[in-house]
């Protein structure tokens, strides 16, 4: 039963941040960014279950690493602290991203520059 409670406090924390407009996707993140995955919404069934399969799973933390030169696609982005993806952007804005709850009291996204890390 607890951990019921934690989940629907987590699911109105959510729903609280896409009301202010503090998500975005994932392809519109800067480099350095830090964020959690609320959601993974696509038109296409293989794109999202691609997506899936690869770590792109609610409540995982991802970080923006690098953009490509031409476009600035595809972009690496690391999920979970473990494991480097290379993305096209179109398949990167079908992941919206949160901030992270537990570093930025639930108000705003934590990016590596502020936190001072190179």
């Amino acid at each position: 039963m607890k951990g019921q409670g934690g989940q629907e406090r987590q699911l109105f924390e959510w729903g609280r941040l896409v009301k202010a407009g503090l998500t975005q996707p994932l392809g519109l993140m800067r480099r350095g960014d830090v964020g959690r995955i609320l959601a993974v919404q696509s038109g296409e069934g293989d794109v999202e279950r691609g997506l899936l399969e690869m770590g792109f799973v609610e409540g995982a933390c991802v970080e923006v690493l690098h953009y490509g030169l031409l476009g600035r696609d595809p972009l690496a982005v690391r999920i979970n602290q473990n494991m480097t993806v290379a993305l096209r952007r179109c398949e990167a804005n079908a992941v919206l991203v949160g901030p992270l709850l537990d570093q930025a009291a639930g108000t705003e996204t934590v990016s590596s520059r502020e936190q001072g890390v190179s």
